[in-house]
């Protein structure tokens, strides 16, 4: 997409922390489309089979280096280098960190200490932290509910607590300091080449899709009772990119929604209408899945100047063509065990 406000980072140095998944794949596509260099910090190792092909990080990246947020000589080296920072990197499964709190807290809480003490100490203008609308938990629970950035925060996962926390700290170490800082909380990220990982319960349209697609049920964790507000990678990506630029983001905290609530249930049905053997199978709610809600969008749109351009039903339908036309993506954890014969 093209946007002129993106002609500001021509020429500007972007390290992406976390870079080499999805959403950092995606921000670093548009940061070479707007004329920045990005730098790419990741371990790649977020999937148990090989994704990075399908994201082209090594294409549009200026720079790729293999590590860990929390080195901080490797944090170091890459910041005094930058200008802008988007610190996307995280161990961000919700059913992970749940299983593996340790590992989430070296991940989320000890590498985004690391990269904020290294941003001090650098010459980078502003840094944006990628947070998650899981903070929000389950708001006051009591149906649908739209989350505002200002209202009180009760995360119920680990996840979302470790997010929380970098939030807190983004501000109280960045905030009266020379380094501008912005804060934005995703809601439900999807679209292609999204692939889900085994015992996690989040991406729900490539778990869908991929399980009609292979001919297992479509299951409904929570009976699919749950709404999340999905919003397609590539508006996420513009949202983020416009963060680095937007005079108004600066000390802000800012949702990344599309304003709408939809059932997983709903999601379900759109998928289902790509492939008419798909059958539905209700499951229970796992621990630490919100029931969950959608976003006040006054904020993004009053100081990101963003809205997203992706309707859902777009989106899904753009998701299973690619599905179809690249059906070996499907990890083989995924695809059923063959009966064995006699």
């Amino acid at each position: 997409m093209k946007d002129s406000r993106l002609q500001k980072l021509d020429g500007a140095r972007v390290l992406v922390t976390g870079g080499g998944g999805l959403v950092g794949s995606r921000i670093v596509a548009l940061l070479k489309a707007s004329g920045a260099r990005a730098s790419v910090l990741d371990r790649f190792d977020a999937y148990p089979h090989s994704v990075r092909g399908l994201f082209d990080v090594d294409v549009n990246a200026h720079k790729v280096v293999f590590g860990d947020v929390r080195e901080a000589a490797t944090v170091r080296w890459l910041v005094q280098q930058a200008d802008y920072v988007i610190h996307a990197a995280a161990y961000a499964d919700v059913a992970a960190c749940t299983r593996e709190p340790e590992v989430a807290f070296a991940a989320n809480l000890q590498g985004t200490q690391t990269v904020l003490q290294e941003t001090l100490r650098s010459p980078v203008k502003r840094l944006v932290f990628v947070s998650s609308a899981s903070v929000y938990g389950n708001g006051r629970g009591d149906g649908v509910q739209e989350f505002t950035e200002s209202q009180p925060l009760v995360p119920i996962s680990v996840y979302a607590n470790t997010k929380l926390w970098g939030e807190h700290q983004a501000r109280l170490m960045l905030g009266g300091s020379d380094r501008e800082f912005a804060v934005l909380r995703y809601f439900s990220v999807y679209g292609d080449p999204q692939v889900p990982k085994p015992g996690s319960h989040s991406w729900m349209v490539p778990w869908l899709s991929m399980s009609a697609q292979i001919g297992l049920p479509m299951r409904l964790n929570g009976g699919g009772r749950q709404v999340r507000d999905m919003v397609h990678v590539d508006d996420i990506a513009h949202a983020t990119v416009l963060a680095l630029v937007a005079e108004g983001a600066v000390s802000q905290t800012i949702n990344v929604g599309s304003g709408k609530a939809t059932s997983v249930r709903e999601i379900a049905e759109m998928v289902a209408r790509h492939y008419p053997a798909a059958s539905l199978v209700d499951a229970p709610l796992p621990e630490g899945d919100p029931l969950g809600g959608y976003a006040d969008t006054r904020r993004s749109r009053d100081l990101l100047g963003w809205a997203p351009a992706v309707t859902l039903e777009e989106g899904v339908d753009r998701y299973v063509a690619w599905l179809k036309a690249s059906p070996d993506v499907v990890p083989d954890w995924m695809l059923p065990v063959p009966a064995l014969t006699a």
